[in-house]
């Protein structure tokens, strides 16, 4: 064909395809059939590719087949379109030529193509090798070309299949694809496609019975008994809400996109006709109906393929060992005597879960799986209030080993929301606070896993003093029904800690947990957040501090419960959230307050101060710091100074100053701190100067080191002593050594010269501070005392940010005396400490605050 008569065939072809495209795209958001939309755009693209084959006259020297998904016959509007040309063992050099002119075309026409050029024996060698290949060849259909050629290939590929190795080979390709999505499908931005409980695993499913044999779709799989009706009927549902997700994705996006993004979530939830009301945003009832699906997806998953695999091999040897007169393991697998049982005595649900736990069983033979994930309409309000019921609930939690994993099988398989309404109805909450990148239920059963692994005495090196505490708790079942209550209540509007306060109660009462059991249950979901707030927006080595919050804990068992709630709470936000520096402020705040509590609950400033100095002089002895060298630079502290310094601190400051105490250049010290790779402790000595904290903010600002923790102090002669805790950057390329270098000479560089201060920039929103924005929040006020003001600011997380703070408060004339700097995800919770007589005037407060709220927009 001539160069000008392919152009045009390739342009009157390319409009017939935008054409066809946009009139499917009209349609679909009419009629909202996805099934119509995947089987006519493969037909309109199926058409236009047979043209193009016969203009370009490949003829039957070939053959043209689609694989992959466009095999399948599901074409999703963005998709790359699979084809595989298969040719004669023997080729000619036109025929290669042909070949690589259609390819041409293709992309000319606007198809993105995925092709592969093979023989027979070719696609037989690569599908011995690689998996992928062997389940593309799987679906296929002929296109055009030699039908001779097709069938050739799939008598060989069928001759040729190991099925139990393909059983096992996809088995191990969909549990590394989970592990690599977290292994739940409650991920706040999912991947509709190949996240657990997305297409993927159906494709799975589908792929294995058809490899071995027993259907290729809903319907052999329903004729062959493989599934029942009402799953099928289930499965074609879910299958369905996530083929138009997928679909409105894509056509939202105007590219292939899988994943449900933020950014789209909101205009996908539109097309689905979802709206926002009081309680949800449209986005969030998105969410709900995909999580629903992919779940559902999954409890079919989990049943549909122990039984296709237990098809394959019914001919291994069975290693049983009875239970009780229900059940039985068979391979470590917990096997039914009857189908009927949980029907019949509806108890043995529960009974099921436990005997898993306590025999460490590998899960539920195909069988039991199948009668229980039938028989979860038995837990009604008599089930949930019969005392044997109850006390087989409890008792899960009462064992030794396997809650997380039971629990996790209780909520994957549906038991576990419809035994605890409460539960059920936070299953797919979402979480839009920057932090959490788990569902509120994914969450709470992370901590439970947190707290479960404290427990576990292989685990007992990662954090000691935790597992101590949880080994000597004398009920640590309490703490496992705390973690499961202390986010309950969340998406009901208002404190969820208050409002779980109820649950718990009632869940206490329902449950049999009675007195001061029940009290600190409660407590524990009213104050879960407290610790952490503390710890991270307070000066956990003041006094006064430590005697609030021990007034607060009353009790040690109380105060050692919260500890361990609050770790194992900031752990299963995200991974990302928890780090050394968070672990050393409630350690220190845990045991400050312990040895208050032991003293009696009340704090005696005079002893604790010299105890301070006792502490310090010990560690500067230690040192071979001389007896007594430390009088002369302690006499221009006073006792603000020591009480709001731990004793390393105090040692540290002393040992480096006691020599320069009347230097008139800064002095900037960094070292590591207690030998953690979190960050760097900081120290600036030098004659107070004007702007001098927004001046050290602002050079840490803009090489990208991020402030956590501030201690603001003026010696009695008008010295500076400012301490702080900063993070390096996230990916620097040097080392520590280089890294302190740089920060003690360039700092102090700055600091001499008094340079004029320049702010880092402030960059831009993120993608997640985009589609849930926080509002910049500042309040001022006077604290308890009466002698300082409290600056308390919440907003998004930008680069500078603490920088453009501290020059407002400085062109106020506001001396910063302490800050806690608490980034959470993208969210920011800062606290200061504040002096200044302006403070006092209501205009300049009001201004001062206007001028703060305007420095934290980007």
């Amino acid at each position: 064909m001539n160069p000008d008569s392919r152009t045009t065939h390739c342009k009157r072809w390319r409009q017939s395809l935008q054409q066809g495209r946009e009139t499917l795209a009209d349609d679909y958001r009419s009629n909202r059939n996805a099934r119509d939309y995947l089987l006519r755009h493969g037909q309109l693209v199926d058409g236009i590719i047979r043209s193009a084959w016969e203009v370009l006259g490949m003829g039957q020297r070939a053959a043209l087949l689609a694989v992959g998904g466009y095999g399948r016959g599901q074409l999703f509007p963005y998709s790359d379109i699979d084809l595989l040309l298969l040719l004669p063992e023997t080729t000619s050099q036109s025929l290669n030529g042909f070949v690589e002119d259609f390819i041409g075309a293709m992309w000319d026409i606007g198809l993105e193509v995925g092709h592969s050029v093979r023989t027979v024996p070719q696609c037989l060698s690569e599908a011995a090798q690689d998996i992928t290949v062997e389940t593309t060849l799987l679906e296929n259909r002929l296109l055009a070309g030699n039908p001779a050629l097709y069938q050739q290939l799939n008598a060989a590929v069928e001759k040729h299949r190991d099925p139990l190795a393909f059983l096992e080979g996809k088995l191990l390709e969909q549990q590394q694809r989970h592990t690599k999505h977290f292994g739940v499908t409650s991920n706040l931005e999912p991947n509709v496609k190949e996240s657990p409980g997305g297409l993927r695993d159906l494709h799975t499913i589908l792929w294995i019975s058809k490899a071995i044999g027993v259907g290729q779709n809903w319907e052999s799989l329903t004729r062959n008994e493989i599934l029942t009706t009402s799953e099928a009927r289930l499965i074609r549902y879910s299958e369905r809400q996530l083929e138009q997700i997928r679909i409105d994705l894509h056509l939202a996006a105007r590219r292939r996109e899988d994943r449900l993004i933020f950014d789209l979530q909101q205009q996908v939830a539109s097309m689905n006709g979802l709206q926002d009301n009081k309680a949800k945003r449209a986005s969030e009832q998105l969410m709900q109906l995909y999580y629903k699906s992919a779940k559902n997806v999954s409890q079919l998953n989990g049943i549909l393929l122990p039984n296709l695999r237990a098809r394959l091999l019914c001919d291994v040897p069975r290693i049983t060992q009875q239970l009780d007169e229900h059940f039985y393991s068979v391979n470590n697998m917990l096997g039914i005597f009857d189908n009927d049982v949980f029907d019949r005595e509806p108890s043995t649900i529960l009974l099921a879960f436990l005997h898993m736990q306590r025999h460490d069983l590998n899960g539920m033979a195909p069988r039991t799986l199948r009668a229980l994930w039938h028989a979860r309409r038995q837990i009604n309000e008599r089930f949930r209030h019969d005392p044997q019921n109850l006390q087989l609930f409890m008792q899960l939690f009462r064992e030794g080993r396997g809650l997380t994993r039971t629990l996790r099988r209780m909520n994957l398989y549906g038991v576990l929301g419809k035994y605890w309404p409460a539960f059920g109805r936070i299953i797919g909450q979402m979480q839009h606070d920057l932090f959490h990148v788990y569902t509120v239920d994914e969450h709470i059963l992370m901590v439970v896993r947190n707290l479960r692994r404290f427990a576990v005495p292989e685990f007992n090196h990662e954090y000691p003093l935790l597992s101590r505490l949880l080994n000597d708790f004398d009920k640590p079942e309490l703490l496992y029904i705390a973690g499961m209550l202390h986010d309950i209540a969340k998406g009901r509007g208002g404190d969820h800690s208050q409002l779980g306060m109820s649950d718990a109660g009632q869940f206490c009462d329902t449950h049999g947990i009675t007195g001061e059991d029940r009290e600190l249950v409660i407590w524990l979901v009213q104050h879960h957040l407290t610790m952490s707030s503390i710890a991270q927006k307070q000066d956990i080595y003041d006094p006064a501090t430590i005697q609030q919050f021990a007034d607060l804990a009353r009790k040690p068992r109380w105060l050692a419960a919260l500890y361990i709630l609050t770790v194992a709470d900031i752990r299963g936000t995200s991974p990302k959230v928890w780090n050394a520096w968070k672990a050393k402020l409630l350690e220190d705040l845990y045991h400050a307050t312990l040895r208050t509590l032991t003293r009696g609950g009340q704090i005696d400033a005079d002893s604790e101060l010299e105890e301070r100095k006792a502490a310090a002089r010990k560690l500067l002895r230690l040192n071979t710091v001389p007896e007594a060298a430390e009088q002369a630079f302690w006499a221009q502290l006073d006792m603000v100074y020591f009480l709001r310094h731990e004793p390393r601190e105090i040692a540290w400051h002393t040992r480096l100053l006691n020599r320069c105490l009347h230097t008139t250049e800064p002095v900037v010290r960094a070292r590591l701190l207690d030998d953690n790779k979190d960050g760097l402790q900081l120290l600036v000595y030098t004659p107070d100067q004007p702007e001098l904290f927004a001046r050290i903010c602002a050079f840490l600002g803009r090489h990208n080191y991020s402030i956590a923790d501030a201690k603001i102090y003026t010696t009695r002669h008008n010295y500076a002593l400012d301490t702080f805790h900063v993070f390096l950057p996230e990916f620097h390329d040097s080392n520590y050594r280089d890294l302190i270098n740089f920060i003690e000479f360039e700092l102090a560089a700055t600091l001499q010269r008094q340079d004029p201060i320049q702010l880092p920039p402030k960059g831009r929103l993120n993608r997640h501070q985009k589609h849930f924005p926080i509002r910049p929040q500042v309040l001022i006020r006077p604290d308890d005392k009466g002698r300082h003001y409290v600056l308390s600011i919440t907003a998004a997380d930008s680069p500078g940010l603490l920088a453009r703070i501290a020059k407002v408060l400085s062109d106020y004339r506001v001396s910063v005396d302490s800050a806690k700097i608490m980034t959470l995800g993208g969210r920011v919770e800062d606290s200061f400490l504040l002096s200044s007589a302006c403070l006092g005037e209501d205009k300049t407060l009001l201004a001062l605050e206007n001028d703060l709220i305007n420095s934290l927009r980007i």
